[in-house]
């Protein structure tokens, strides 16, 4: 009773799509797909400037002969 069955989902994104159009939708779905990709390219950016970071003073301190 509390939860929503697929039948009041698929309501839900027909008034949407009524109310705001497909080609709307359609902009909306593209946009958080590149949000989404721009989000991924960042966070293998910062761990691959985190693994360099790590090994260039894992690097300084095998150097040093501690």
């Amino acid at each position: 009773m509390g939860s929503l069955s697929i039948w009041h989902w698929l309501i839900v994104l027909v008034i949407v799509s009524l109310v705001f159009g497909t080609a709307k939708l359609r902009n909306i779905g593209s946009d958080v797909g590149f949000a989404v990709k721009g989000f991924k390219d960042g966070v293998k950016e910062a761990e691959s400037l985190s693994r360099s970071a790590d090994a260039e003073l894992s690097g300084e301190r095998g150097g040093l002969g501690h």
